[in-house]
């Protein structure tokens, strides 16, 4: 694998303030500097997530920023230029991928960045750059709601709302795989397509109420949160006696333990892990075919401001990826 020269500086898309999409601005800041167990990594692609956007407007982790200007990124893919030491695992050359810790570390949208070696894993073969840097994020959030909390196995009845999008589209795969029954809310458009990734039924959230048509479910993944159409709340309905929900949008439903107690149901919240070992295992169920990321849209880095206006949609299927090695 190819490596370019090191340089003390690098492109990157800088938020400058908090605010809208066209807060960012494309520039050449100074490099970050490797040290103790972390690998310099010359990025090649970036995911896009929502937690970005949040972060950007000053909610999601914007509390931990410490100066403005900052680089957002969490998702990368890319190439290891140093390595903490001459016999460590990933040495440079090697394609890696994983999770940036942002904004204890500089971000993913630049050229390059300096990641902590429990956050990098080896990148899948047969993956593209692009394709892997989807993956991180999404897929150990959803990982862990379905396997560490939900305990996905055969018969259990699964109910995993935004199947269509980017930790949506991981869990219901996970769920499937482990062989759980996946009930799937989606619009119209994606309803097919969840099924594909291995759901067993279906429910337009534009057409039908869910909460109408379901009973004795064993798990709720709540992707959406009470903010829109009380999702969160409903779900209660819907749960067996002793059934579990996972809220995984943050600040949405301040009331959940009241509320799920009421109903004689167990809930939590869930905040992912950046962790490579992990990775490292979804990396086996993606290198297999047994799992596969969904990219919607590539935007060269300097799009980076369309790239969030597009997530802020709402309406993203699978994840979004910035391409950073296409500099004006």
């Amino acid at each position: 694998m190819e490596v370019h020269a090191v340089t003390d500086l690098m492109t990157a898309a800088v938020l400058e303030r908090f605010g809208g999409p066209g807060e960012f601005k494309l520039t050449r800041i100074p490099r970050p500097t490797r040290i103790n167990d972390e690998l310099l990594i010359e990025i090649h692609a970036a995911g896009v997530n929502p937690l970005d956007a949040k972060t950007r407007v000053g909610q999601g982790v914007s509390a931990a920023v410490d100066s403005l200007p900052t680089v957002l990124g969490h998702d990368f893919s890319g190439v290891v230029v140093e390595s903490p030491y001459d016999a460590h695992p990933l040495q440079p050359g090697d394609a890696v991928y994983g999770f940036i810790p942002v904004p204890r570390y500089s971000g993913s949208y630049a050229g390059y960045a300096s990641v902590p070696s429990l956050c990098v894993a080896p990148k899948p073969v047969g993956l593209s750059h692009t394709e892997a840097a989807a993956v991180p994020v999404a897929a150990l959030t959803a990982w862990g709601v379905v396997t560490t909390v939900a305990k996905a196995h055969e018969r259990q009845r699964i109910l995993i709302h935004a199947a269509a999008g980017g930790v949506g589209h991981f869990a219901v795969q996970f769920a499937a795989y482990f062989g759980a029954h996946v009930i799937a809310t989606a619009s119209t458009r994606n309803l097919e397509w969840v099924r594909s990734l291995g759901a067993r039924e279906t429910i337009d959230h534009t057409t039908h109420h869910f909460e109408d048509e379901l009973e004795d479910v064993d798990v709720v993944i709540d992707l959406v949160g009470n903010l829109t159409h009380q999702v969160a709340t409903k779900s209660l309905k819907v749960l067996r006696k002793n059934g579990l929900i996972v809220s995984v949008p943050s600040g949405s439903w301040p009331t959940m333990h009241e509320e799920a107690a009421a109903a004689g149901v167990r809930a939590t919240g869930y905040r992912v892990t950046p962790d490579a070992a992990t990775l490292a295992v979804i990396s086996r169920l993606l290198e297999q075919g047994s799992v596969r990321p969904h990219i919607d849209e590539i935007f060269p880095l300097r799009d980076v401001s369309a790239a969030h206006e597009r997530i802020e949609t709402g309406h993203v299927r699978g994840k979004l990826v910035l391409d950073t090695t296409v500099l004006p």
